[in-house]
């Protein structure tokens, strides 16, 4: 089955194909580096983890380019409210966008660039967009002409309307529902402070959304795969990067666009006024385990609404470790039986159907739910001494190919015993087989000796590490 993405830009599922087989080029907006990430952009953030993931376990190769907007108004507001300089104020909320990141295992993009060390490849294409007609200066700054960009509103399904008088805005954000010329580079003032750069449009900084142009045509060409970021950016953010980078090139910036829903808290929006605004380390300071964090986050379709509650994350870690036990037993247990031809074909299945619920849209509540229907299915065979080794082996492969996409298991590598031991659990075996009990009772002793303790059960026996 091929991978189908819902593209906002055709409102429609899509087959999957990559411009440049088998390399795929994605753009993901990043942090705006003003305070902490909050859970909300973290789902985000989760989301294209898995959607990277997912493109890796099907064999493509990712290069993802994820931006760190350093210079806007909320970050230069912050930096003169602190009286520090701006890299010294967004310096820590980068940092701790990268601890985050780690902490719930999000793999690292191919690169991070930053607004402030772009300055030029954004003077360049506002240098183009002049030239061509779509851009205009007006009391120092200059603004983009929406009325020139006959496909302006193709994203959001907001439409032009020709006979209003478009006023222009210099503000970073703006009405969700109102065209506007926006501003493409802020010519300086007073609230900007010491933050400009004297450049060939004269001594400002630039707006917004053009460093998402730059930074994205620079790192991944004209045009590119997938552009992924949260719904909240469909409008203005990304229908104005469409618009500034088509008439500059002529060409489609991406061919697939996706936008994760919101997070809501307790049924309301997110916000510091109604005390449900809630950092990673605000959980983690909790109690909460950031594995916890990470199932929560990507357990619900990322483009349905998540209703976060303490409950629902207390779930979410019972759900982990429901996980990492079934792992801990299946590498701790030696079972007798003969190989389960059914059991073979769960595996088969099981397999299958998670990448069904993965092709269609990154269904992860369904791909989920196979996980767990295995999980018990094995169990059963397990107390019913219904599996062989050959059996167990392939449950544990299969386990931990969802866990490249998944990355939620225990990193126990010393559970995983070498095969010289599994060799003598084996001949151990062999021995009570056959009734043959001073050689068995010889190789439980030499395996004692090594650290392993071995446990008889109805199931099979099984193993645990000597507590020393």
């Amino acid at each position: 089955m091929a991978l189908k993405l819902y593209n906002t830009l055709t409102r429609s599922k899509e087959e999957f194909k990559p411009l440049n087989p088998p390399l795929v080029r994605i753009y993901t907006c990043g942090p705006t580096v003003y305070q902490r990430p909050h859970i909300g952009n973290l789902r985000s953030f989760i989301a294209w983890d898995i959607l990277r993931r997912y493109l890796k376990y099907k064999g493509y190769q990712v290069y993802l380019c994820q931006n760190i907007t350093d210079v806007d108004d909320k970050t230069i507001k912050g930096a003169r409210e602190e009286g520090v300089s701006l890299r010294e104020y967004t310096e820590r909320y980068i940092k701790a966008f990268f601890e985050d990141l780690d902490k719930l295992r999000i793999e690292r993009a191919e690169v991070y660039p930053r607004a402030t060390e772009h300055i030029n490849d954004m003077v360049q294409l506002v240098k183009k967009l002049i030239e061509k007609g779509y851009a205009y200066k007006s009391e120092g700054s200059i603004y983009y002409d929406v009325s020139k960009f006959k496909d302006y509103g193709k994203l959001s399904g907001i439409k032009f309307d020709e006979s209003k008088t478009v006023s222009r805005m210099k503000k970073d954000e703006y009405s969700k529902d109102e065209v506007r010329d926006f501003a493409l580079w802020k010519g300086w003032d007073e609230e900007d402070g010491n933050v400009y750069w004297d450049t060939e449009l004269g001594r400002g900084r630039p707006g917004w959304h053009i460093e998402c142009s730059a930074m994205s045509m620079k790192y991944l060409g004209e045009s590119f795969d997938i552009h992924a970021g949260g719904v909240d950016l469909i409008f203005p953010h990304h229908e104005n990067e469409i618009a500034q980078s088509e008439a500059v090139t002529g060409k489609q910036l991406a061919r697939f666009w996706l936008h994760c829903e919101h997070l809501i808290v307790r049924g309301q929006k997110m916000s510091k006024s109604l005390g449900n605004y809630y950092t990673l380390q605000d959980l983690l300071d909790k109690g909460y385990n950031p594995l916890g964090v990470r199932y929560l986050l990507f357990s619900t379709h990322y483009r349905a609404q998540l209703n976060f509650t303490e409950e629902s994350l207390k779930q979410a870690e019972k759900s982990v470790e429901r996980i990492n036990e079934f792992m801990r037993r299946i590498k701790t247990i030696y079972p007798n039986g003969e190989h389960n031809d059914e059991l073979h074909k769960v595996v088969l299945e099981a397999e299958k159907k998670f990448e069904e619920a993965m092709d269609d849209d990154l269904n992860m509540p369904l791909a989920l739910s196979v996980i767990f229907d295995l999980i018990r299915r094995v169990n059963r065979a397990i107390d019913e001494g219904k599996i062989s080794q050959s059996n167990l082996n392939e449950v544990k492969e299969l386990m931990m190919k969802f866990n490249t996409i998944l990355d939620i298991m225990e990193e126990k590598e010393e559970e995983e015993l070498p095969q010289e031991l599994l060799r003598l659990i084996e001949l151990r075996e062999e021995a009570r087989r056959k009734k043959d009990w001073e050689t068995a009772d010889r190789l439980r002793n030499q395996l004692l000796e090594k650290g392993i303790i071995l446990e008889d059960t109805p199931q099979g026996v099984r193993w645990k590490r000597k507590i020393k």
